[in-house]
């Protein structure tokens, strides 16, 4: 069994026979099996197993993230990933983060860096009202500035020098919006889920396609984790300059 622990509730991959046992884990007071994460505004489906409460905070990084587990997503395998954008933003620098969910990047970034302001973007009204409170949990509510609606149309708005794309599912369909929102040079970080034997050649290709007529630079490629059988879930930073 696979199992990962968010605030007070316990995630396990599978059905167990006594779930109820697990709640006497110190600081676990729900269990839920977590199945897919399905459709564009990234919902779980979820199956309490033991307890009842779905909504707790969890603590990452010296960050607060108030979230249900049973209404939206939360990706324990980026922790990493979360921290090195945090770490990599200069000073004075004005960042979009096109898919924010409950603030996944943004907080850690708003928190731990000296951006100029993150703009942060998101489709699920329920993700985006955990966004706003955890924006107010974190007191960065002088940095970060929410939009709910889909970063496709809303991203090309704004002139920025940092694009978070910190999703995997259709995100090649956002490339372009990623693009034309960057200043004159910025950079992109484009997350996917390929194939292992293809893992940085196709979404360099896409990233590529996408900034036609444009230099592109990759500045970083890694793997973020296994995602299953033969597909990786990768990311890669490109500096583009119009």
């Amino acid at each position: 069994m696979k199992w990962k622990k968010i605030g007070h509730v316990l995630l396990v991959d599978k059905d167990i026979k006594n779930p109820q046992k697990l709640l006497e884990m110190k600081g676990i007071e729900t269990v839920v099996k977590l199945g897919n994460i399905g459709g564009k505004k990234r919902e779980p489906d979820v199956k309490i197993l033991a307890g009842y409460n779905t909504e707790t905070i969890h603590r990452e990084n010296m960050c607060l993230f108030k979230l249900d587990v049973a209404r939206v997503m939360w990706s324990k395998g980026n922790t990493n990933e979360r921290m090195r954008i945090a770490n990599i933003i200069e000073e004075g620098e004005r960042v979009l983060d096109m898919f924010a969910g409950i603030g996944y990047f943004t907080i850690p970034a708003a928190v731990h860096s000296n951006v100029e302001i993150i703009h942060s973007i998101e489709i699920n009204p329920v993700s985006y009202g955990y966004l706003n409170e955890n924006v107010s949990l974190n007191k960065v509510e002088n940095i970060v500035s929410s939009v709910l609606g889909d970063s496709m149309d809303i991203a090309p708005q704004f002139s920025v020098d940092r694009v978070l794309m910190g999703y995997i599912g259709n995100t090649q369909d956002y490339i372009k919006s990623a693009v034309d929102a960057l200043d004159e040079s910025g950079i992109i970080h484009y997350h996917e889920s390929v194939y292992e034997k293809i893992k940085f050649e196709r979404p360099e290709e896409r990233i590529r396609k996408s900034a036609e007529g444009m230099d592109v630079e990759i500045l970083n490629r890694r793997i973020i984790k296994k995602y299953s059988p033969g597909v990786v879930h990768v990311v890669i930073d490109a500096k583009i300059t119009k």
